[in-house]
């Protein structure tokens, strides 16, 4: 990366958007009949490693479906949702991608009325419903449907802007930034504390977990809180179509919108760092589960990584406090 952080992409990102670019594509080439079925009724869109325009040779797949019919109606008949995951699984192993985790238990299709019907309540994630909403927002990329994924995620950003139309002016988008803090937190569980008594596989297991949670997971949260916190320090508030923009942007490129606003230079230092590290961090996940697993029994290994990927939290909240400067939507991030 330059020095200035602009112009340039890391050469591990670089690959990693490139081989992302060009395996969507084929993938999008190979479900031809699912596209067909889902036209005007239901989207496929991408999440994880896919959705963040970062998958490697060795990544899996994740996707929801969701369509526009009522709450307890989907748009796609259960006959057709059938049809949809059968192209899907066919076009994943023609790809060598790996099969869906659990037996394609979070292959499923929602309606937008659920992804919204619980929004704000204790019950929200009963189903599933809160970690589909805040994945499609954070980072996901269309594969099928794309008209329906846009009319959705207009959908749930209306519901998270209900009061927007009385604060047009001074709009503080607090709602969202809740719910990303929730899943973060939700992210947030302390796989080591269970390690010492388990097998040297599962340790690794966990360890290797922990080390991708502390690097994309925050990274999936926390561009998007610096991302509105930006745009609320220049103008105030925050409209529906910077939500928009927000999610038509990767993790990493919130980051690079970040150095390009001469605004935040004091803000482009811990950015640029951010984004170095996250880089460097592609670079050592490029290889199979089992060579990383191998890697992540060396506790040595294993102490020096965690405490790099421990830094990526203090660069997070130093870009923080630079953006915001006393804010009162960054106060409210903190406290």
């Amino acid at each position: 990366m330059s020095s200035n952080g602009r112009d340039e992409v890391g050469e591990a990102l670089e690959k990693r958007r490139s081989e992302t670019a060009a395996r969507i594509k084929e993938l999008k080439s190979k479900l031809v009949n699912a596209g067909k079925l889902c036209d005007e009724k239901a989207c496929v869109f991408a999440t994880g490693s896919f959705g963040r325009g970062e998958a490697s040779q060795h990544s899996d797949l994740d996707v929801f479906i969701v369509g526009e019919g009522p709450r307890k109606k989907p748009a796609l008949d259960p006959l057709d949702q059938i049809l949809v995951k059968a192209d899907l699984i066919e076009a994943i192993r023609a790809m060598n991608i790996p099969d869906f985790s659990k037996g394609g238990q979070y292959l499923t299709h929602y309606t937008v009325s659920e992804l919204t019907a619980f929004l704000g309540r204790p019950d929200d994630d009963a189903t599933n419903t809160f970690t589909t909403r805040m994945l499609l927002l954070l980072e996901s990329r269309p594969l099928l449907g794309d008209k329906v994924y846009h009319r959705v995620l207009k959908e749930v950003f209306a519901e998270y802007w209900r009061d927007y139309e009385d604060k047009k002016t001074v709009f503080r988008p607090v709602f969202l930034a809740n719910d990303i803090l929730r899943l973060w937190r939700t992210f947030c569980v302390n796989y080591e504390a269970f390690t010492e008594r388990e097998p040297a596989d599962k340790r690794a297991k966990r360890r290797l977990k922990n080390y991708k949670l502390k690097h994309s997971r925050l990274l999936t949260c926390y561009s998007a809180l610096l991302f509105l916190l930006a745009l609320h320090v220049k103008n105030g508030t925050v409209s529906p179509e910077d939500a928009l923009e927000m999610t038509s942007l990767t993790p990493t490129q919130r980051l690079e919108w970040l150095m390009k606003q001469s605004h935040l230079a004091k803000a482009h230092s811990p950015v640029e760092k951010l984004l170095n590290q996250y880089d460097e961090f592609l670079r050592r996940t490029d290889a199979s589960e089992e060579h990383l697993e191998e890697i992540f029994k060396d506790k040595t290994q294993y102490d020096v990584l965690f405490k790099v990927g421990s830094e990526l939290g203090a660069y997070v909240l130093e870009a923080l406090n630079a953006i915001g400067e006393g804010n009162i939507f960054h106060r409210l991030l903190i406290v």
